[in-house]
């Protein structure tokens, strides 16, 4: 086989690489989790939102119910003294009773706040479980993809490991000269440096050469190193 046919084995292996490597970057399951994943996005944002609604609920109750404890604590404090037999003035007992009353309405509004508080937070708990249930299942979904997309990497780079060692063995026997020459027209087009005249036209424009230029090809030797006139590849004959 001559430096030129083994030049064509390197772009076969070659081809076969770039075509692995993007089946590899661009498997289906990728898309399909990218989705997943601005869904799970977009559920973790609509659970931030939820969960500060939920919060500011929490807050307010809690107000209410630190404000109760102290209204408790006020009337304790006043009913002790008002029958521990300290106070004996009628005056300042009526005046104390009246405080009193006051303050239980005051603790029975402040009840109803925290009820309320409590029946506003049921459906944020609802939507929150609702919201935590759907993560759940996009991330089964997401674990799903990645175990398929770490199995086809390894048997595709299973693969490359294989086209990498043949294209090696193959561009080990390729002048160097004429594999930089290669390197560098493969580098500039499109990942194929190197291609086979088939009949008039070439392999890797698939173009058709002039007449002249097909007479001067055939004319040439066999290691001859000859260039598309369409692609400026170089054409192996």
């Amino acid at each position: 086989m001559g430096d030129l046919d083994t030049l064509l084995v390197v772009q076969q292996h070659d081809t076969a690489i770039d075509q692995l490597e993007h089946r590899r970057a661009h498997l289906p399951e990728r898309a399909e989790l990218s989705d997943v994943e601005e869904r799970i996005a977009g559920v973790e944002r609509r659970l931030a939102d939820v969960g500060a609604r939920r919060e500011a609920i929490a807050e307010r109750q809690g107000r209410h119910e630190h404000e109760i404890a102290a209204v408790e604590a006020r009337i304790g404090d006043i009913e002790k003294r008002m029958y521990s037999g300290t106070v004996s003035a009628s005056r300042e007992l009526q005046a104390m009773a009246a405080e009193v009353e006051a303050l239980k309405s005051r603790q029975s509004s402040l009840e109803d706040q925290v009820l309320a508080a409590m029946e506003e937070a049921e459906p944020v708990d609802d939507e929150r479980a609702a919201l935590t249930g759907e993560r759940s299942g996009h991330d089964a979904d997401a674990e799903r993809l990645r175990a398929v997309i770490a199995e086809a990497e390894v048997a595709i780079d299973a693969e490359l490991e294989v086209e990498r060692a043949a294209r090696a063995e193959a561009a080990a026997a390729v002048p160097q000269d004429l594999l930089a020459t290669y390197e560098r027209l493969r580098a500039k087009l499109g990942g194929v440096g190197a291609a086979r005249l088939v009949g008039s036209s070439c392999g890797g424009c698939h173009l058709m050469l002039p007449a002249t230029e097909l007479d001067r090809i055939k004319k040439a030797s066999a290691d001859a190193l000859v260039f598309c006139d369409q692609c400026g590849r170089i054409l192996v004959h």
